[in-house]
């Protein structure tokens, strides 16, 4: 598309036209390949150079700090003049988005043992007293006659 505009002679419009995109996007593409050559004409990065907007430093601490002392995400945005959901936003990318976060979580114990037999758990049942004067098939415990 480039090269018929260039060296072919075709106007832009009729580019445009040929190859069913934009005159503008026509546009661009050669004058990225007059200026650059065909490195210009390679895929770039869409991500912009820079965030106007983006939440100041000092902000996102006084968030952290917020959080840290087990505010919630509405009362540090009533605090701080930011918006709740940036607020969520910059909590979830310091990992705080969960109050349970704050604090580590108890390590698991393990009944675990360097040696087989180190250690033994048995689970038992009590076993009733039977009266001996009783046939087999009708024993009771001596607390079922009190």
């Amino acid at each position: 598309m480039v090269r018929s505009v260039t060296e072919g002679g075709l106007r832009q419009a009729e580019a445009a036209c040929r190859f069913n995109i934009t005159p503008k996007t026509v546009a661009k593409w050669v004058k990225r390949f007059r200026v650059e050559g065909v490195d210009g004409l390679r895929d770039r990065s869409s991500r912009p150079r820079s965030l106007p907007s983006q939440t100041a430093l000092a902000t996102c601490g006084v968030i952290e700090a917020l959080r840290r002392q087990r505010h919630t995400g509405k009362q540090i945005a009533a605090e701080t003049g930011v918006s709740p959901a940036t607020v969520s936003r910059i909590l979830r990318r310091l990992g705080l988005n969960r109050i349970r976060d704050l604090e580590p979580a108890e390590p698991v114990r393990r009944y675990e043992r360097a040696a087989p037999g180190e250690m033994i758990h048995i689970d038992i049942k009590k076993t009733r007293s039977f009266r001996q004067d009783r046939p087999p098939h009708d024993q009771r415990s001596d607390r079922a006659e009190q």
